[in-house]
């Protein structure tokens, strides 16, 4: 009788401490832009995380030049922008994605204080998963003033090849009294939508 409690209380104690290891190794997932490709987690400043590809979607073309734009108009963060007609829209309100395959455009509207250098620099310094290729730079839109950063991240592994989509992301922080926009524009390596994503930001407009 003495053996089978011993026996039974070691046996306890195991499935106790399988369970408290399972328990720990657990990671949170990314998080996800509403369909508009993975994000890593907001940076410790609490600004939008950085942008990420989708290893397993068709990377996109170049935008072309006869690419017809609308324009968004979006009441309830008080700003217009305009963005290629054609391209799926995810989200509302504050946080808006713009997609076309890997090609993928995010905005976040939060409350906010003017950015400066030393703030920009330490939100992009939270940014998980990147690479920093040029840094802050400040700037002035036809509309707005802002600071541009552009980061690179790297998506997970194609299930089926295993490669791997880098993504290259222009962030402009552009501000108004009380309110502060973050506009990500993410193109794949290789693909080139520098004029186009030119036009995108310079229509940005506070309303």
């Amino acid at each position: 009788m003495t053996r089978l409690v011993v026996g039974f209380a070691g046996a306890a104690a195991v499935l106790a401490l399988t369970g408290c290891g399972s328990s720990h190794r657990a990671q949170a997932p990314a998080t996800s832009t509403s369909g508009g490709g993975a994000t890593t987690p907001p940076t410790s400043t609490g600004g939008p995380g950085a942008l990420q590809a989708e290893a397993n979607a068709t990377a996109a073309g170049d935008i072309p030049d006869n690419q017809v734009f609308l324009v968004f108009r979006n009441g309830a963060a008080g700003y217009s922008m305009k963005y290629p007609e054609g391209w799926a829209q995810q989200g509302s309100g504050k946080h808006v994605t713009f997609r076309d395959k890997n090609n993928i455009v995010r905005i976040v509207v939060s409350s906010g204080a003017a950015p400066t250098k030393a703030s920009v620099q330490a939100d992009v310094g939270g940014l998980t998963g990147t690479h920093l290729q040029s840094g802050p730079q400040a700037m002035t839109l036809p509309h707005a003033k802002a600071y541009k950063v552009v980061y690179s991240t790297e998506s997970a592994p194609n299930t089926v090849t295993g490669k791997r989509v880098k993504l290259v992301v222009d962030r402009y922080y552009v501000w108004k009294p009380g309110r502060l926009a973050v506009v990500d524009l993410g193109t794949p390596e290789g693909v080139d939508n520098v004029d186009a994503y030119r036009l995108m930001i310079e229509s940005f407009r506070w309303s």
